[in-house]
């Protein structure tokens, strides 16, 4: 629901390229007025779509659906014009890279308007330990992204109980779950100070969670994501009232997902022809499941690895290289 194609068009999210808020696609009037007030955010914004196309990219590496595109338009494809568990991921992901990198930006003071962490000393912090290193400020990270990414959403006026309503609370559900992951995972990080690394003192403060970290959290949630239904209220409500409630750190989505095996333009499917699949896995990656019972095609292909590495005194190691030909397998 953000700067949906910073990978085609890199040089939009570059501040020397004025006016870069009329030039970026995709953005709703509020985001707009944001992207003005806050010009030095976007290029965040765009390193933030990226490291989340990245993250879906591996995430999905061995699914059917594996995050990639069908027109230039979304980077993420026409998956995002149906309210699927592979969107709910998808805006997750994204409001989640947001929180990420405009956080850092605070902490590496490239933004004028924050600075470092202000976050409260933890209660269970050793009292002789010192609070108050430069930290990733991930209060404003998750505000902005807040502001930013739901934008969008917030300013569209559906008739109570469509399933445009439906949509637009999925995506704000979603979006809310994506950063609450970024926060969630920030943990206090340590260095010490001492005579020759004794350690006698440290200093402490908030950090962000390695990326990957945020991905695998949200995969969890992506596995477990609720199927929801609009009511005649306008709320969401479970499909399955058998099921406990989702919080605000679950996915949901409204609509069943396609197969993904077979090339469809309206639902942003590649299909799985051609694709390289692993003929001894009984999982998604595996021939069968990843070919939907179509057949496969074995093909022979070299493989250069280096090979009978040793150390040499001192210091550096010295390989060869080796060739094997191995067989891979593609989808019919």
């Amino acid at each position: 629901s953000l700067a949906m194609n910073p990978i085609q068009r890199p040089e939009m999210y570059i501040i020397g390229a004025q006016p870069v808020c009329s030039q970026l696609p995709g953005l709703s009037p509020g985001q707009r007025k944001l992207c003005q007030l806050y010009q030095e955010h976007m290029v965040f914004i765009g390193e933030g779509a990226r490291s989340a196309i990245k993250e879906c990219q591996y995430q999905f590496r061995q699914r059917r659906w594996n995050c990639s595109t069908v027109d230039n338009t979304s980077v993420f494809g026409r998956v995002m014009k149906i309210g699927s568990r592979e969107t709910a991921f998808t805006y997750a992901v994204s409001a989640a890279g947001v929180v990420n990198a405009i956080s850092r930006a605070c902490r590496e003071g490239e933004l004028s308007s924050c600075g470092c962490s202000r976050t409260a000393r933890p209660k269970d912090l050793p009292r002789d330990w010192l609070w108050g290193g430069c930290g990733d400020n991930v209060e404003y990270g998750y505000r902005f992204a807040k502001e930013f990414v739901d934008a969008k959403e917030r300013e569209k006026n559906y008739v109570r109980g469509s399933e445009e309503q439906a949509r637009m609370l999925m995506n704000l559900q979603n979006n809310e779950a994506g950063r609450r992951a970024v926060y969630k995972l920030a943990d206090v990080a340590c260095k010490c100070h001492g005579v020759s690394g004794s350690c006698s003192l440290k200093t402490c403060w908030l950090q962000l969670a390695d990326f990957r970290k945020v991905g695998d959290l949200l995969k969890e949630k992506y596995d477990s994501a609720a199927a929801m239904r609009i009511s005649r209220k306008g709320k969401l409500e479970l499909v399955n009232s058998r099921f406990n409630m989702p919080t605000q750190e679950d996915l949901v989505y409204v609509d069943p997902s396609p197969d993904y095996c077979l090339r469809n333009e309206t639902t942003g499917s590649l299909g799985t022809q051609g694709r390289l699949c692993n003929k001894t896995s009984e999982g998604m990656d595996g021939c069968e499941l990843m070919c939907c019972g179509r057949g496969y095609d074995q093909f022979k292909t070299v493989q250069r690895e280096r090979c009978h590495c040793k150390f040499h005194w001192c210091c550096y190691v010295k390989c060869k290289k080796c060739t094997e030909i191995v067989d891979q397998y593609v989808c019919k």
